[in-house]
């Protein structure tokens, strides 16, 4: 291995690539994300705006879960009571939360 002659020279090692030193390395130094080219501008509030008629179907979905659960176990459904009236009633308050999670 060589060794270096003077304060200034660096040995360098075959496969390696030295580190940059400079007025251009950035190393350690912060960066604005729109040089840096990560910036990403925001959605527009127009945009970001649901259907008037989403919030209400979130709450109609919601009540209307919640009661086939409930009359199901209070046998006022017709058929006694059944899965399919459970699952149906789960699948509606499910899909609720779901719509609940996009809303705007």
């Amino acid at each position: 291995m060589a060794k270096p002659t003077g304060g200034a020279r660096r040995v360098l090692r075959p496969g390696r690539t030295p580190a940059k030193t400079g007025p251009t390395s950035r190393v350690g130094r912060y960066t604005p994300a729109e040089q840096s080219g990560r910036y990403t501008r925001p959605i527009p509030r127009n945009v970001r705006r649901s259907a008037p008629w989403f919030g209400p179907a979130i709450l109609i979905l919601m009540i209307f879960g919640i009661l086939m659960v409930l009359l199901n176990y209070l046998t006022v459904l017709p058929g006694s009571v059944s899965i399919w009236y459970l699952v149906g009633g789960l699948v509606c308050i499910f899909g609720a939360f779901v719509m609940a999670t996009v809303y705007h």
